[in-house]
């Protein structure tokens, strides 16, 4: 074995190389203040590694990237550990670079002959920030999306040149395919080539000008090699516990619903390490945004990068602890109160609420058997009712009707309703409801419509009351009969188990106690009513019949109250309306462990 160590040292020189790297000279010897830039160095490799090895399973297109990284998540054997540990070591350097310059700046190793090492370390601060800021795209959801919009539309304020900067940055006149590929090349090209140079810059120097040490020194001299060594070694090892430590506590990074431009993300904020600029935005509004995105921060970065200089006197060293602790102080007091101020929006956390039931239910869809379609995961929720139903509710429907109290979406409109709440609608349930002498003229009903002394709250409020057993026992039978008409799919058992019942009520339907078709036409009886159809009730085809032009003749004709013809006058499309009428009917995919009523 010494033969062929020998051998190797002497093609390669290995033993000077380990000599230089491992006995370096440290006044005052081992201390655990001096682990910061072993730490980050050992981050960065860590993110380097994970890096390459996703770039693998990666695809950087704008139909591709949400899928590609759906797999790594879910699919790829590890992947979600690999991302994880990917995702939250990027967390962690930017917290050991702040962590690396306090220490720097304590112990004045920022002071001549020093400076250009510590410019090297400051560059590699706003590299690493950038480096988080394009890989938080790369993702293509619904947060990263968004909150690379908020973040890049800083560039347009700059002055003269701020279009045409973030047109540069984005590859257009709005975020797209070009987007996203542009992010990539800087996230895995263009950044981490510029961090590697600037990192061999800072040992080169590092090493040249040694260790600046605090006098007196409380220990004798030693090498790096072993006690400063073993430092170093339990504080990588606590660096990579801790990230463990949140992958498995979080099961990795969170992947939101894919990016649609067409769905604005109300709760869209940038990460945490931007927050602090995301709120001081808030305080400068008008034509005053410049001074905020723009002067501000470049005063700030131009007294960093000066500090060199103001540390050459005492009172300048001093001055340099103030400014690196007030900015400090501000950072945590700014990010403290953007967090705050969410915590106080009840729209803020309604987006957020929503957003995470999106993120969870395309997981579902992508993870059915139908997979993700060829036009990419986008239409995964674009064409599902459960995730489109409630939003074209709450933005054509909720002015006049409710869902379960709110608008679909869990907001609560401030003006009353002034149609039925449509929560269950044609269920046995509702039905039942609807004809409750106590319920039928309430706001869940007809209580605030033209009809709330019509013929059919008249009937239920006088005539219901009197009925007797036999004839209460024949008005359920009724309403299993109307109900069955709309073939619920969370009835489907219901109406199977009780066939029978439900084809006496089609024959109660026609009773003279019951007085259906009266009013209402059901499979040929009643060629003239004035009242809606009952045939079909609340099934698919009804509802988009209805939605379509509720003043036609089988609907409620000329006496329709205030209810647009979303289809006849283009409101929404025949898609749309199947989209709401699946919602309503609550027919939707669910997996095979979930049940109709959880899924709802």
């Amino acid at each position: 074995m010494k033969a062929l160590l020998d051998w190797l040292d002497n093609r390669t020189g290995y033993r000077s190389l380990l000599r230089e790297a491992l006995y370096e000279h440290i006044p005052g010897g081992a201390r655990w203040r001096y682990v910061w830039g072993s730490t980050l160095t050992f981050a960065l490799f860590v993110q380097f590694v994970t890096g390459l090895v996703l770039w693998t399973a990666y695809s950087p297109n704008a139909q591709g990237a949400w899928e590609s990284v759906y797999y790594i998540q879910n699919e790829m054997t590890g992947g979600w550990i690999l991302r994880g540990i990917h995702h939250y070591t990027a967390q962690v350097m930017t917290i050991l670079l702040v962590l690396h310059l306090m220490q720097v700046v304590i112990d004045g190793a920022y002071k001549a002959p020093r400076e250009v090492n510590f410019w090297f370390g400051v560059a590699l601060l706003f590299l690493v920030l950038a480096l988080s800021l394009t890989g938080y795209l790369l993702p293509w959801d619904q947060k990263g999306y968004w909150a690379t919009k908020v973040a890049t539309s800083i560039a347009a304020i700059t002055p003269v040149v701020g279009t045409d900067l973030q047109r540069l940055l984005i590859g257009g006149s709005d975020y797209g395919h070009l987007t996203l590929t542009r992010f990539f090349a800087l996230h895995a090209g263009i950044i981490p080539a510029a961090i590697i140079f600037l990192v061999a810059g800072h040992i080169y120097l590092f090493r040249k000008h040694g260790i600046t040490a605090k006098q007196p020194h409380r220990k004798p001299d030693a090498k790096f090699w072993p006690d400063q060594v073993f430092c170093d070694t339990v504080a990588c090892l606590a660096v990579m516990a801790a990230v463990l430590f949140l992958v498995l506590r979080t099961h990795g990074a969170e992947l939101g619903a894919p990016a649609d431009p067409a769905e604005p993300y109300a709760a869209a904020r940038p990460d945490w390490y931007f927050m602090f600029l995301f709120q001081m935005l808030k305080y400068f509004e008008g034509g005053t945004e410049v001074l905020g995105a723009i002067i501000l921060p470049g005063v700030v970065v131009t007294l960093i990068v000066l500090m060199p200089f103001f540390g050459r006197w005492k009172l300048g060293h001093c001055f340099n602890l103030g400014l690196l602790f007030v900015l400090i102080a501000g950072f945590s007091l700014l990010t403290w109160l953007a967090y705050s101020d969410d915590a106080g929006k009840p729209e803020y956390e309604l987006a957020k609420e929503q957003a995470e039931r999106d993120a969870h239910r395309v997981r579902e869809l992508a993870g059915s058997p139908r997979g993700i379609p060829v036009g990419g995961a986008v239409l995964l929720l674009r064409q599902d009712p459960l995730s489109q139903g409630p939003r074209l509710f709450a933005r054509h429907c909720a002015a006049c009707h409710r869902f379960e109290g709110h608008d679909g979406m869990g907001g609560h409109p401030t003006d009353p309703p002034s149609a039925p709440d449509l929560n269950g609608f044609a269920s046995r349930v509702w039905l039942t409801g609807l004809l409750d002498p106590e319920h039928v003229a309430g706001t869940n009903y007809f209580g605030a419509t033209k009809f709330a002394n019509g013929q059919m709250v008249r009937f239920v409020k006088r005539d219901v009351p009197d009925f007797d057993e036999v004839q209460q026992a024949q008005l359920r039978k009724v309403i299993l009969a109307v109900s069955a008409e709309a073939q619920l799919p969370y009835q489907r058992e219901q109406d199977a188990a009780e066939a029978a019942a439900i084809e006496e009520g089609r024959v109660l339907i026609d009773h003279e106690d019951m007085r259906c078709t009266e009013c209402h036409s059901f499979r040929g009886l009643n060629e003239e009513p004035d009242a809606p159809l009952l045939t079909g009730y609340g099934s698919k085809d009804w509802l988009i019949q209805f939605l379509q032009d509720p003043s036609h003749d089988q609907f409620y004709g000329r006496r329709n109250d205030r209810m647009p013809a979303y289809g006849a006058d283009q409101i929404l499309t025949g898609e749309e309306m199947s989209l709401v009428a699946d919602w309503l009917r609550r027919d939707w995919y669910e997996p095979e462990s979930a049940s109709a009523a959880d899924a709802h």
